[in-house]
């Protein structure tokens, strides 16, 4: 017989992992209807502004929510679980359905009073353009006898 050494902490994450797996089991089938879900967000930044693009397939454009306020940029929306009259009897139902909430803080570059969205294809796009104060500029500097020099946001180039 081999003599194994206890370790509490082993006996610790083995039951919790028999918690979770318990809970995942319990709730699998009523996560998709009637919960809140959480869609995938793409953010991109550029010299001009801000884009965000949430993937929100499904969604009507009467139940997107997009707001601004205090530099939080709040968006809102709900998929509605469609009751067919039908009788059929589900198999599977992998598609998340409910409402959601995804809030962004803005940096203080941002122009609140410019933003649009667009909502196409199940996409909805944000746009956030930047102040004009916020935008690099660039500075033409007289160096020596007549030589110049433009200097764009840090980097150096003969002109």
């Amino acid at each position: 017989m081999a003599i194994t050494r206890w370790d509490p902490f082993r006996d610790i994450m083995s039951m919790q992992d028999r918690m979770n797996r318990l809970f995942q089991d319990y709730t699998h089938g009523e996560e998709a209807i009637g919960t809140n879900f959480v869609p995938p967000v793409d953010v991109y930044e550029d010299q001009n502004g801000i884009t965000l693009k949430l993937e929100v397939p499904g969604i009507d454009e009467k139940d997107l929510d997009v707001q601004v306020e205090n530099n939080v940029l709040t968006i809102h929306g709900e998929r509605k679980f469609e009751k067919e009259e039908k009788e059929e009897n589900f198999q599977r139902i992998e598609r998340r359905y409910g409402s959601f909430t995804r809030s962004f803080t803005l940096p203080s570059t941002v122009d609140t009073d410019s933003v649009h969205a667009d909502y196409d294809k199940g996409v909805l796009k944000v746009h956030l353009n930047k102040r004009a104060e916020a935008k690099p500029k660039q500075i033409k500097v007289n160096i020596g006898a007549g030589q110049q020099k433009t200097i764009e946001a840090g980097k150096t180039k003969a002109a």
